[in-house]
């Protein structure tokens, strides 16, 4: 039952059979990131001993008394990890070691949010700071950034105010024009991590007097600086999330990053790069949750029975695994699009939205399927999982909510669905250590229905025989005749409750897609395959059946959300072949006391 794939060279690299989770779930007692280069790979060790050194009880207790990590921080500067992965090679000073590698900045997301998401959260909001200073051609600031970098300092990012959120649109930082120079800037900012010790703060506001997008400003401020009033934590948390106010802060011009329509795009640019991150994020959340949850409920007796020998656990945690195994499978698959785009292939603008809304929401997912089984073990103080179950939370609400990413999402559908370009290849993997530079000229935010897809039907044919990929594909094909015979009324455009249900619909297609490129680039067992695709037939139908109850919804819509209520393809035998995989995990890791 259990046979491999074969990789998109037609090179068969299988998975060993039985191998507990298909070796996908992060395992820190055997951590190995073959395609990382040596140096990179001993500075992830170094991190996760001093994770485990420490032990699981001081990482809660330090969570629950809501303790500054700057021991951590102290640790990462000593191993160079910020200073080496966040500094663009245009700015590393010929330092082969420092680039920005999408590869291995997803390796820190998962691995750092696997032990705690305040700690993955300082390192975010260090990307979000940096990246308005590496797109700017103000080299003085970009030089700055890089040696506070080099002495182990961090970023924020001064966008969202607490009267808009980050509307930026409606921004009441005002640069004001000073004699002899440069600007004063005064306003509130909301919300912004790290705004208590970074080394410089991205700030967006806009020139006083200037109307529209020609007044717009990104400048770097100093969080240390008298004139930099920082005024409290804004959540109940051990990250800092500041609300501070600049009072006439001395705006220099070697402090100006951008002006005009290029501080618009810089902002948004920026949350392209960072946005990314949230879905990796997640993943290492729920493999650390998925640990200890299978371990717990392995080993508990009840009414005279494993607790994992109950039908209704087996199935839990099946789906659950399922669910993570395409949450990292298509996340994985999306760094290559990242990796390789260029002005001329921006495909990464609805890969990157995937990543961020529909990975995060389906960790949501995962930890309430985990938490269903151990139940109110789920609550322990003791229990790594009682994080993991608040945190989890958090990761679909941040850099724009799922509700505006899947408006973004939207604007790609007809071009995805209808007009494929035939001669437009995947992008190939992308391993190799390299510098991903264009994400630091992205140009402007626009342009969107001009982006062309490789034809998404493509990626599910080497799959055609693995019976829940083809009924995936048979639904797949009637959504997209629906837009055809009976599409959205100009009502139902303007309507975005109706839309969002209408986007998750097609955001399982790409989902799919990404998913099916990626096994088959690792060989991944048919049995997984089959079983994750019965997730999503059922997800389908579910969908379905919400459009159907939509009140703005058609009689053809209606009777096509009928017709779309599938039932995924029974086989015992492949579900009792994922299941043993997936118990197979019990026992495998659990985080030192």
């Amino acid at each position: 039952m259990e046979t491999s794939v074969s990789s998109a060279a037609g090179e068969a690299r299988p998975i060993a059979p039985g191998t507990p989770g298909d070796g996908l779930v992060l395992d820190p007692c055997n951590y190995s990131v073959p395609h990382l280069d040596d140096a990179d790979q001993a500075r992830l060790g170094a991190m996760i001993e001093w994770f485990e050194d420490r032990g699981k009880k001081t990482l809660k207790d330090h969570d629950r008394e809501h303790r500054w990590y700057s021991d951590y921080l102290e640790m990462q500067a000593g191993q160079g990890i910020f200073a080496n992965f966040l500094t663009p090679a245009r700015d590393g000073g010929g330092d082969p070691g420092k680039r920005w590698d999408t590869q291995r900045i997803c390796a820190f997301n998962e691995l750092s949010a696997f032990y705690g998401l305040a700690y993955w959260y300082t390192w975010q909001v260090s990307i979000l700071g940096l990246g308005p200073i590496f797109q700017s051609d103000n080299e003085s600031a970009r030089r700055r950034a890089a040696d506070l970098l080099a002495d182990g300092s961090i970023f924020a990012f001064g966008l969202s105010e607490r009267e808009h959120g980050a509307d930026i649109y409606s921004t009441d930082m005002v640069l004001t024009p000073r004699d002899g120079g440069g600007y004063a800037a005064s306003g509130g900012k909301y919300y912004i991590g790290n705004g208590n010790e970074a080394g410089m703060v991205s700030v967006f506001g806009r020139l006083d007097g200037v109307e529209g997008p020609d007044g717009y400003a990104f400048f770097a401020a100093d969080s240390q600086h008298p004139n930099y009033e920082l005024i409290r934590n804004v959540v109940n948390s051990q990250s800092y999330v500041s609300q501070f106010r600049l009072n006439e802060y001395p705006v220099r011009p070697e402090d100006l990053l951008h002006t005009g329509p290029g501080a618009f795009d810089a902002a948004l640019n920026t949350v392209n790069i960072g946005k990314f991150n949230l879905g990796f994020a997640s993943i290492g959340i729920c493999e650390h949750a998925f640990w200890e949850a299978i371990t717990h409920a392995d080993a508990r007796v009840l009414y005279g029975m494993k607790v994992t020998d109950f039908p209704h656990v087996r199935q839990a945690f099946t789906d659950a695994f399922a669910r993570l195994a395409a949450m990292k499978l298509f996340a994985d698959r999306s760094i290559d699009y990242m990796r390789s785009a260029s002005l001329e292939d921006r495909r990464y603008l609805l890969f990157n939205p995937l990543t961020k809304m529909k990975v995060t929401t389906e960790g949501e997912r995962v930890i309430d399927l985990l938490w269903d089984v151990i139940a109110a073990k789920g609550f322990e103080r003791d229990m790594w999982f009682e994080m993991a179950a608040r945190d989890i939370r958090a990761l679909p609400k941040l850099e724009g909510t799922v509700h505006v990413n899947m408006a973004l999402v939207l604007k790609f559908m007809g071009s995805y669905l209808f007009n494929p370009d035939p001669d437009l290849e995947p992008p190939r993997r992308t391993l190799q250590p390299g510098d991903d530079e264009f994400l630091f000229r992205q140009g402007p935010a626009r342009g969107l229905g001009k982006i062309r897809f490789s034809p998404w039907g493509d990626a599910f044919e080497p799959f055609g025989g693995v019976p829940n990929v083809a009924r995936f594909v048979e639904l797949a094909e009637s959504f997209r005749q629906l837009l055809i015979d009976a599409a959205p009324d100009e009502a139902q455009q303007k309507d975005l409750e109706y839309l969002l249900t209408l986007g998750e619909l097609f955001t399982l297609i790409p989902y799919g897609q990404l998913i099916c490129e990626q096994a088959a680039h690792i060989g991944l067992p048919t049995d997984t395959l089959d079983q994750i695709f019965d997730v999503l037939v059922r997800d389908f139908s579910a969908y379905a059946a919400e459009l159907h109850g939509k009140t703005s919804a058609t009689e053809a819509q209606q009777a096509w959300a009928r017709s779309a209520l599938t039932k995924p393809v029974v086989d015992g035998e492949r579900f009792d072949s994922v299941w043993q995989k997936t118990r197979a995990l019990a026992g495998g890791y659990e985080m030192r006391p």
